[in-house]
Parts: C-alpha cells; structure tokens; sequence
C-alpha cells in the first residue's frame, strides 16, 4: 500500500502538469479569440486523441513493467512541451491563435498529444490498484484516486486562470516543462514490484491488440454493457467541454473563473474521500447507474439561470459524483478481468468513453456557435424560452445543457431495464477475489530489476 500510495502521488504530480497546460490552453484561446467554436476543437480534439490511443496505451500497459510504461509517458510529454516551447518562441501569437493557419494545429496539436500521453499513466494506475493493494480495498483505493485527481483539478483550475491572466502562455509553458521533469526525476526514484510481463503461450503481440481488448471484455458477461454505462458520463461532458468554460468566461474574469473551477473542485475530493471511507455499495453498476440520472438533473438544472452562485454549486455537486462513475467502473474490472488483461480492457473502455465527448463536443460547439445561441439571442428565442431560462448573455449555452441533461437521464433510466444490467449485477457479486496482492509479491523475486 506503501509504493501504491508513492505512485498514487507521482501520477498526481503529472496529472496536475498536464491539466495545467490544457486548461490554459483553452482559457488563452477563448479570450483571445471568444469563439466557441475553438474551445469545441481543442476539447473534442483532446477526447478524439485519447479515444485513439487508448488501446495501444492499454497494450503497452499489459506488456511492460508499469514502472517503465510511466517512465516512457513523462518523456514523451516532456519532450511535446518542449516542442510547444520552442514554437511559442518561433511563432508570433497571431500565428498560434490563427484558426485558419497551420501554427494553430501544430502548437496546440503538440500541447494535447503530450497531454493524451500521460493518460497512458493513469491506465498503469488502475493496474497497480490490483498489483498492490488487497481486493477487499479495491473501491477505497480508487476513492484515493478520485480523491487525488480532485486535489489536481483544484490547482490547475486556480493556477491556469492566474497563469494566463497574470504571466501569459510563454511563462504557463515554462512551468509546465518544469513540472514535468520535476515529476519524471522523482518517478526514477520509485520501484514498484512486478515482474517482467509475459504473453500466454501462442499468445501473438500485435501493437495494438484489438482482439485481446475484445476477447477480455467478452470473457466477463456483461462487461461491454458497464463501458457503454460509463459512456452515458461522457456523453454529456462532450457537451461541457465544450461549453462550460464559455459559459464561466462569460460572467467570471479568466482569474476569477479559474479560482472557481478550484473552488467548486474540491467536490472531487469529498466524493473520493467518501468512497475511500466507505466503498461503492454491494452493486456498484447500480450506484454509478444511479449516480448518472443524479448528473443528468444537475446538468439540466444549474444553468436554468444566469446565478454565478446556482452555476457555482452546480460544478461542485457534478464533481462531487464523477469520482463514483469512474470507481464503480474501475473496481468492476479489477474484480473481474485477470490482472495480465486489464490494461488492455482499460485502454478499451477509455476509447470507447473518449470517443462520445469529441462526437458531443464537435457536433455541439458548432450548432450552438452559429444556431443556438443566435437563436436565444432573437427576439423569438427569448420570447419561447424566457419563461424558463430566464434573461443573460448565455441563454443558448443554458438552453443546450437543459436538453443534453434531460437525455442523459433517460438514457440511464433505460440502463436499469436492459439484460445486460442484470447480468453483470449477477457476475460482479458472484465473483469471489480478483488477483491477490500477494501474487505480484511472488513474483517480483524473479524480477532482477523492477524497472527493467
């Protein structure tokens, strides 16, 4: 539990490196540029890259020493970052902010991929929760996780809105390369024992194991049925990405708006700390199920006003509960895939999660640039709508979370009646341990070096 909790930190460290850059990223382009449109690109783009790459991230998992795999991941995104660096340097920022140029694409597109990289990290992570920790602890320990994703969004969101609107993107740059190495000198420190990775007999090694990813989700009844579940969270937070930061810059400065996506946070932190203390429930596919239709109400519900207050509480409530879809997923699998499969089945699920936020996102950000928010503005759409949403200056932002929000709670009502729902339920509690902590222990005496 010792080295899970060292590694628990270390990825912390990387996570809030990554998420700082992004975030700034996104205020830097918005302000300068106040189109919807661009945040729905680097968001969506974000999603799209992650959904790409999960399952050759989860492949790499499944066949390397996760110590290496992490290793591996903060050199690729150190070296991004510097890239990005050294662009910012050559290229004035008329260039970089030019949607229609190449500039635009390439230093933003180096950002993001250094940034998608280090998910590869996170899916090591929830390995080592089956590694190192004994099963009973599963959900606690992702409550940790949760909790500790929480502590990182709350200094990314407080310190990318001061960066940007106090020192600018070079300086914001600057400290993110500096992070990142920070948080690669200390990974060299840690050992985390495991053995060196080896596939079954006649087993083929494909760079990308598709078929592996398939074949361990089918193995457990049910399980492609928990992913699409776990899709429902990200169908709506397509639609946040791709709209909340305008909403929050439209009645917040970027400083201001930074400290309240900090604030608000910490929702983050009393969600993992709730699960940490006590667990998901007998049937955590129930809880998360539940959990979803409580995302949907919030989502249709915190905008149905132009209070900074209403929308304040609202992201703290959301985020007080993310941590239960993502724990109620992870402690499913870790239960019920084999050790040596499951970061090919995390990579698998990622892809299939990431994939339905770049849709939401790109489909969303340009009929809510060019049709919605018109429309709210008109005489016509204040005249419909006004009795409900009220007066502002993002009415067509409010009146497109109300509907996103209302189909996520259909969408998970429809879960609770499907086969697949009963199912996993029944396999999930009839499953007895997953692999013991103990085993990795075994192991690691034929390990001659546990970074190798």
């Amino acid at each position: 539990m010792r080295t899970f909790l060292q590694v628990l930190v270390n990825t912390a460290i990387a996570n809030v490196t990554t998420s700082f850059l992004w975030f700034a990223l996104t205020f830097w382009v918005y302000l300068e540029t106040r189109s919807v449109l661009a945040t729905g690109i680097i968001g969506g783009a974000y999603m799209l890259l992650i959904a790409f790459f999960a399952m050759l991230f989860g492949t790499i998992v499944d066949r390397h020493r996760k110590l290496q795999v992490m290793v591996f991941s903060s050199l690729v995104t150190l070296g991004s970052f510097v890239i990005a660096g050294v662009l910012y340097l050559l290229q004035p920022e008329s260039a970089l902010l030019d949607l229609g140029g190449p500039w635009f694409w390439a230093f933003s597109g180096i950002i993001l991929f250094g940034s998608v990289v280090e998910h590869m990290r996170n899916i090591a992570l929830s390995t080592t929760v089956t590694l190192l920790v004994p099963e009973d602890r599963h959900a606690n320990a992702n409550g940790l996780v949760g909790t500790v994703q929480g502590v990182a969004f709350i200094v990314t969101s407080v310190f990318s809105g001061l960066a940007i609107g106090l020192l600018g993107m070079g300086w914001t740059l600057l400290i993110a390369i500096a992070l990142t190495l920070v948080a690669l000198v200390h990974l060299l420190f840690l050992k985390v024992p495991e053995a060196r990775p080896e596939p079954a007999e006649g087993e083929r090694a494909p760079t990308i194991d598709f078929r592996g990813s398939v074949a361990a989700v089918r193995r457990a009844p049910g399980l492609f049925a928990l992913i699409l579940f776990s899709t429902l969270n990200n169908l709506i937070g397509g639609v946040y990405m791709a709209l909340m930061d305008p909403y929050g810059l439209t009645i917040f400065t970027v400083e201001v708006w930074g400290i309240v996506l900090g604030v608000t946070a910490t929702g983050f932190i009393i969600g993992g700390l709730v699960i940490a203390k006590f667990g998901l429930g007998r049937n955590p596919i129930r809880t998360m199920l539940l959990v979803v239709i409580g995302m949907g109400v919030l989502g249709a519900l915190f905008t149905i006003r132009e209070w900074w207050l209403l929308y304040a509480l609202g992201i703290w409530a959301y985020m007080s509960i993310i941590p239960v879809v993502e724990a109620s997923e992870q402690t499913v699998i870790q239960k019920v895939v084999p050790f040596q499969r499951q970061g090919r089945v995390f990579g698998f699920a990622a892809a299939v999660e990431s994939a339905a936020a770049p849709v939401t996102a790109f489909l969303i950000a340009p009929i809510a640039q060019f049709w919605i928010i018109p429309y709210m503005e008109s005489d016509q759409g204040q005249a419909t709508w006004g009795w409900l949403l009220g007066d502002g200056d993002a009415r067509g932002i409010a009146l497109v979370f109300l509907f996103s929000g209302l189909v996520m709670v259909v969408l998970a009502l429809l879960a609770f009646t499907t086969k697949s729902y009963r199912i996993l339920s029944a396999e999930y509690a009839g499953t007895a341990e997953s692999v013991p902590a103990a085993e990795a222990g075994a192991e690691e005496q034929a390990a001659a070096d546990p970074r190798r």
